[in-house]
Parts: C-alpha cells; sequence; structure tokens
C-alpha cells in the first residue's frame, strides 16, 4: 500500500493539536480562557486558569522590581 501524501491541510491539524493548553504553556489571554470556559474541560479550565495566575504573579513581580529601581533613580 502507498504511503500517505502529507499536506498542508494535514500539517494544519497537527499543529492546532500543539496548541492545546495539555500540550503545554498557554499565554493567559482572554481567547484561551474563554475557548477552554467553552469546551466545558474542567481540568483544562483549572491547567490554563494555574497557567495564568502564575504569569500574573510573574508580571507584578517584575512590575514590583521596575517600580522599586524607579524610586532608587
Amino acid at each position: 500500500m502507498p504511503a500517505r501524501k502529507t499536506t498542508k491541510k494535514a500539517a494544519k491539524k497537527s499543529t492546532k493539536k500543539a496548541l492545546r493548553p495539555d500540550a503545554g504553556p498557554v499565554p493567559p489571554y482572554g481567547d484561551p480562557i474563554r475557548k477552554a470556559i467553552a469546551r466545558g474541560d474542567a481540568r483544562e479550565m483549572k491547567s490554563v486558569a494555574a497557567s495564568a495566575r502564575k504569569w500574573m504573579a510573574d508580571v507584578q513581580a517584575a512590575l514590583d522590581q521596575l517600580d522599586s529601581a524607579l524610586k532608587k533613580k
């Protein structure tokens, strides 16, 4: 049986799967959060929420450092 040809359409489908939250970190923008809610997967929503909270804590820490550096100047 001949091997299947890989098409651009097939390649696009495989990259979409790589963008799912369980495949790695997801930026905590509104769109991924809303999509996780729409899918209704509790495990995914918890993962996205944890990722967003960590990202926000990291950003807040960086802003605190920035404010501190500005006060010293």
